[in-house]
């Protein structure tokens, strides 16, 4: 890495020696915790500290005991795809009282703690800032009662206090994602995909409730994820009258031939006058005024339940690395923090700041303010909720305004989930700007032969759960027959395009806009979203599909890994796709907790094969009994899989034995996750809107001619925001032989993987987060919402 090595914590530097923390899980527990505590734990033991587990949360720590315990490497194997916390959470009336923090203060004393690490939500970490705040007075009481000596209270002076998010409700000011909501919203999409099928069997309507008492995110994203026909929601009520209008939206559905109707309620979903709309009353209504077949599903704890995400896998993993950083730099004068993701990225922010917002939010709602109560909870809720809106509610025709642009959309390349959202996305918003959009099956393949037809706001009805490429999608190069295909966009007067695909989309934007110089059809505003499994697009840090892979990677090692439990030691070694690209291999090799991720970005030789082998003995005569090696298919021509595979079961004769798997195709298919039909739906429909903004700026003259780099663009994120970059910009930052972009942000990824499989690496800290502030409106091209 180009840092400098003083940037670097090193595994001989020791950062943390002498120090102790301790870690808790408080409130409603979250999938994801364990991963975070898993993190906090071997990071904490990797700088050289002491960690000690708080069971049960504030209760264990005010009991003391054998509730505060210290910490293994070992004691946190196996946990990261299990749910819930295993180390326990309760609600305890005890830590209000004065009396409850004097003893919790005791215990901690005891031990030496005074790093405190509390994974909950707003009023754990509230609670948590309160015990900070009162430390050296109950340490000056302790001392009045005989319990603890003076000397204490020089040696435990401050207590640190750093808090991570884990709610399923993703209802925390401040960061984009609390741990926890990607799994639940995984439960709430499993639940509506298998709901749908029934419902169209008997042309029914479903009323879901989904949890949210006072945040309607699951319920919002969940509709968006599903293409619902209504959502309710506690920040934004329906208009008086809400009643009549849903029942003509389910009627004017069910004539446009959609056999069912999916209604989606937050649990604490209000009207105007903060009156609940319940479940049962929707039902009611929608019997007497449609008589449509009407049931209700009430989700619960279900959503709460099963297995970690991916997402929540890597973000608590991220998210618990960065809290111990913050508590090695944490002084007596640094206010307590929260670690947060921004975007791509982590970042920290004064605890009570974050605390503060939250409750502005509610008090907003109370005062009947919903617009601000919807600003409040942040940018990525404001654009989920236009973007609804505008995707579910189709304008009559004659409010839409009249552009009579032609605007064609296409699948290039390999398919990956989550296109078929990013199409639907695009056709409904461009025909809300009032375009005529035209669909092209099979790539340019397809628009060389003239398979375009044109698409309208019906034809996509049903798409975003849907799996692989609905238009169909080739890898074939526009170059070869550009005389053909702009004979087709004359005869369709076709005056943008928007291509959705991986590097031959990317490439073949670039061969079109080479062929503007002897083409003028080609003169039109081109756009780009990255759509690929691996993720290997230069100008954007994530791709519509990486995430739908990473999770059949990660649910599939972790039945590998199942399936050797209560035999002899194993280790299994798993192929992954990616092309050169290693962001599969590496980042779902974070998730399932591999001890190691072979990549062509790294290279490695024999020596390193070797250590390996060494390192995975050494954990295996222990109590470790299962290991996993993944492999990027093409990490190095000559150590393939077959040979790692022998290489391992020779050199770990009488310690563990192989098997090898190679998952092949099965990480293309199956329905999008919801990042990814959350993802795909909100870049797709900011890709049209540019459309709209270059088509307006290039219409001259009774026609439209753009010939400016800025008119062909890649729509990609970086960090934390959503860019629009020229494509002959990227040529610079792309290794066209690997096809691959020449940086890639997840290599500062690999060695975070290697520590929490136990070895001795250097970590770079350069770019970890830096103590920042809430802030009510981010900068204008900001679109954290990205990340759900």
């Amino acid at each position: 890495m180009a840092q400098s090595e003083s940037k670097k914590i090193f595994f001989e530097n020791l950062y943390g020696a002498g120090k102790a923390i301790a870690v808790l899980t408080s409130g409603g527990d979250a999938q994801g915790m364990n991963a975070a505590v898993r993190a906090v734990v071997r990071m904490g033991l990797y700088v050289g500290a002491k960690v000690y587990f708080i069971r049960e949360g504030y209760q264990g720590m005010v009991d003391g005991g054998e509730n505060i315990t210290e910490a293994t490497w070992e004691s946190v194997s196996s946990m990261l795809q299990v749910g819930g916390t295993v180390i326990g959470s309760a609600r305890c009336k005890d830590f209000r009282t004065h009396e409850g923090r004097l003893k919790a203060a005791l215990n901690l004393v005891k031990l030496g703690i005074t790093n405190l690490c509390v994974i909950g939500g707003d009023g754990s970490l509230t609670g948590a800032n309160l015990f900070r705040e009162e430390w050296s007075g109950l340490l000056a009481e302790l001392v009045e009662q005989g319990s603890i000596e003076q000397q204490s209270v020089q040696t435990y002076s401050a207590l640190h206090i750093v808090g991570m998010v884990g709610s399923i409700d993703n209802d925390f000011c401040g960061t984009d994602m609390t741990i926890g909501t990607d799994s639940a919203l995984h439960r709430i999409i499993e639940v509506v995909d298998a709901i749908m099928t029934t419902a169209q069997s008997h042309q029914r309507t479903f009323v879901l409730e989904v949890m949210g008492r006072h945040c309607g995110y699951l319920a919002l994203v969940s509709a968006l994820a599903c293409g619902a026909d209504w959502v309710l929601i506690p920040e934004m009520p329906p208009e008086d009258g809400w009643e009549e209008k849903m029942c003509q939206k389910l009627s004017a559905n069910r004539a446009g031939m959609k056999r069912l109707n999916i209604i989606i309620v937050a649990e604490g979903a209000i009207d105007r006058n903060n009156k609940a709309i319940t479940t049962e009353c929707i039902k009611d209504l929608v019997v007497k005024c449609l008589g449509f077949d009407t049931r209700v599903t009430i989700l619960g704890h279900v959503q709460r339940g099963g297995t970690p995400s991916a997402f929540d896998r890597i973000l608590a993993s991220r998210m618990g690395v960065e809290a111990v950083l913050a508590l090695l730099e944490t002084t007596a004068n640094t206010p307590a923090c929260v670690v947060s993701l921004c975007g791509n990225q982590s970042v920290r922010l004064p605890l009570m700041e974050c605390v503060q917002m939250t409750q502005e939010v509610q008090k907003a709602m109370d005062e009947k303010k919903f617009e601000e109560a919807v600003k409040l909870r942040g940018r990525s809720f404001e654009n989920n909720l236009k973007t609804y809106k505008l995707l579910a509610h189709r304008k009559p025709e004659s409010e839409l305004p009249i552009s009579n642009f032609n605007v064609a959309v296409l699948n290039v390349g390999a398919p990956a989930a989550g296109m078929n959202a990013a199409v639907r996305s695009a056709v409904r918003v461009g025909i809300s700007e009032g375009h005529k959009m035209f669909a092209v099956n099979d790539g340019f393949e397809g628009f060389y032969k003239g398979q375009i037809k044109e698409i309208k706001w019906a034809d996509v009805g049903g798409w975003t759960g849907q799996g692989g490429s609905l238009l169909g999608t080739k890898r074939t190069l526009p170059a070869k027959h550009v005389g053909k295909i702009a004979e087709q966009m004359r005869t369709h007067n076709i005056n943008a395009l928007l291509v959705i695909g991986g590097f031959e989309a990317f490439l073949s934007l670039l061969e079109l806009l080479t062929a503007r110089g002897k083409y003028d059809e080609f003169c039109v505003p081109m756009i780009m979203v990255p759509a690929t499994v691996s993720n290997n697009i230069p100008g954007s840090d994530l791709s519509i599909g990486a995430d739908t892979a990473l999770n059949a990677i990660t649910t599939t090692c972790d039945r590998i890994k199942q399936s050797a439990s209560g035999t002899k030691r194993r280790v299994f070694i798993i192929e992954t796709m990616g092309g050169y690209c290693g962001y599969l291999a590496t980042v779902a090799g974070l998730a399932a907790g591999a001890d190691a991720a072979y990549i062509y970005e790294e290279p490695f030789d024999i020596r390193d094969l070797q250590a390996n082998v060494e390192h995975l003995t050494e954990k295996m005569k222990t109590s470790i009994q299962r290991g996993l090696v993944l492999r990027n298919e093409n990490s190095n021509e000559n150590y393939t899989t077959d040979f790692i595979y022998q290489l391992y079961t020779e050199e770990g004769k009488g310690v563990f034995d192989c098997r090898k798997n190679v998952l092949g195709h099965m990480q293309q298919g199956g329905a999008p996750s919801p990042f990814d039909r959350n993802f795909g739906t909100k870049i797709s429909a900011k890709a049209m809107q540019w459309v709209t903004k270059k088509l307006v700026e290039t219409f001259r003259q009774g026609r439209v001619f753009a010939n400016t780099e800025d008119s062909c663009c890649l729509l990609g994120m970086r960090r934390r925001a959503l860019i629009f970059q020229p494509v002959v910009q990227l040529k610079g930052e792309t290794d066209f032989v690997h096809r691959i972009p020449k940086e890639q942000w997840w290599l500062k990824l690999r060695p975070l993987m290697k520590i929490l499989a136990k070895y001795k690496t250097s970590y770079d800290v350069s770019d970890s987060g830096q103590l920042e502030h809430v802030v009510h409106n981010r900068p204008k091209d900001s679109d954290a919402s990205v990340a759900m």
